[in-house]
């Protein structure tokens, strides 16, 4: 069994993050805009059938040096408003062609910032949903934020707007680490936005978000972040590590003037800041999310039945086929993925011209969505219990296993270094092998070794 430097040298190799399957990379062209306007209409008889609504405002008023999003610059107001005014229009489209008797279990708002626009633009496209659709129990509503520009005005426009849940970027409480990443510090004071948002509401979740292995952080410096943050007792607290990927998002170049972290120090940092937040009575969601054990992921996980989308992790009962709106949005159907242009400019005129303008995108075979199942069980709940996964999916097991890569000497060798574990060929994470479990995803991928192809490192 290899010690951790070891298996730092040995499996800190880059590998998909498997966000989504097949990767994003492998999105083609080929998929039009007509394809995926056949696919939002076959989506209403395919499962799950709750839907999930994503949004995408990209506008920042400061951009932040480690993003890795689809960001831009804050526009004019009227450029604003033209835009907030498409995604609007092109919600209307989507939602004409579904199905209403479906059940709406997400709305997610990410960005770029999200709480950097009017709130009159929220209410208005939140009105829109509720309005045309009924909701599961307790719906995710969802935004994230930077509290930099979280006044209480801009709460109280939130919460009427019919937010349930906030994410707040905090990334760091060090200043000489925000200032390195050219981040904003929050508004007020914390506890002061967090008692707001939980006010006269107890179904108010406040998320705070982190990043580990930017400049100027150390393990220890990081630990004492997270004995802050969780401190302030929010319902969930992510420890997100830090994708230098310059190629894809040039920004990123600005950071290697402070350098970054070594791998070793990343590893401390994730070390550290599980064991402050299990001493405060938080559990491990995944591979980066921790959640009061009381919550709805700490139940899922504890029986099995943790799931993800791209809105996150969630709970079987809460994931949807995910719509996405605005520029760069991709929608996860059940059999395809559709992004939309990168282009605000391109996004407006088609959009006003009744038109979606999708640039990329994927329809999965048969195989490749009991692959995407496979490495979803993986990631989400660390196992891979055979008979279980193929009796949920109703194939045989057999026919699971011959959709997924064979490597039986990639597994045996996994398992030999203590990252895995293999009993009557299920397939279990060890906890010290969580950092990698990436690679072991990658071990069931058929297409790993595909040219051209580039990913970030787990680490």
């Amino acid at each position: 069994m290899l010690a951790m430097t070891k298996l730092l040298e040995k499996y800190n190799k880059p590998v998909p993050r498997y966000t989504s399957y097949p990767p994003a990379n492998f999105f083609t062209e080929e998929y039009k805009s007509v394809d995926y306007l056949k696919a939002i209409e076959d989506s209403n008889s395919w499962s799950p059938s709750n839907i999930s609504f994503y949004f995408h405002v990209p506008f920042c008023k400061k951009l932040c040096y480690f993003c890795g999003c689809n960001s831009y610059g804050m526009r004019k107001l009227d450029a604003v408003d033209y835009y907030m005014k498409a995604m609007i229009r092109e919600l209307k489209i989507v939602i004409d062609k579904l199905d209403k008797n479906r059940l709406v279990s997400q709305i997610h708002y990410g960005g770029g910032t999200p709480n950097a626009v009017d709130v009159k633009y929220l209410q208005e496209i939140n009105d829109i949903i509720f309005s045309n659709f009924k909701f599961i129990d307790d719906a995710e509503i969802a935004i994230e934020c930077n509290p930099a520009y979280l006044n209480e005005e801009q709460i109280h426009g939130l919460k009427k707007a019919g937010f349930k849940r906030f994410s707040l970027g905090i990334q760091d409480f060090n200043q000489d680490v925000l200032k390195a990443v050219n981040r904003e510090k929050p508004f007020m004071p914390l506890e002061h936005t967090i008692a707001m948002l939980r006010e006269d509401d107890p179904k108010v979740k406040v998320n705070l978000d982190f990043i580990y292995g930017l400049p100027k952080q150390t393990a220890e410096g990081f630990a004492e972040t997270i004995e802050k943050a969780a401190a302030l007792k929010p319902d969930r607290l992510v420890t997100f590590s830090y994708a230098h990927v310059p190629w894809v998002s040039k920004i990123q170049k600005k950071l290697e003037v402070h350098g970054l972290p070594e791998n070793n120090e990343k590893v401390k940092m994730n070390k550290l800041a599980l064991i402050v937040v299990q001493k405060h009575g938080y559990e491990a969601i995944g591979m980066d999310h921790y959640a009061q054990n009381n919550d709805e992921l700490c139940v899922a996980q504890r029986n099995h039945q943790l799931h993800r989308n791209f809105q996150g992790y969630c709970t079987r009962r809460t994931t949807g086929q995910v719509y996405a709106f605005g520029v760069t949005g991709i929608s996860q159907l059940a059999k395809v993925y559709a992004q939309n242009t990168k282009s605000i400019d391109e996004y407006i005129d088609h959009i006003n011209k009744g038109e979606f303008n999708i640039i990329k995108g994927y329809e999965l075979t048969d195989e490749q969505v009991l692959i995407r199942e496979t490495i979803t069980e993986l990631m989400c709940n660390h196992r891979i219990i055979w008979d279980d996964l193929a009796a949920r999916l109703e194939v045989s097991k057999e026919k699971l296993k011959s959709a997924l890569a064979s490597r039986p000497a990639e597994l045996m060798e996994l398992e030999q270094d203590g990252i895995i574990r293999i009993e009557n060929e299920n397939i279990f994470m060890n906890d010290k092998g969580t950092l990698f479990l990436r690679n072991v995803a990658a071990a069931f991928d058929p297409l790993i070794g595909t040219a051209g192809k580039t990913f970030s490192k787990p680490v």
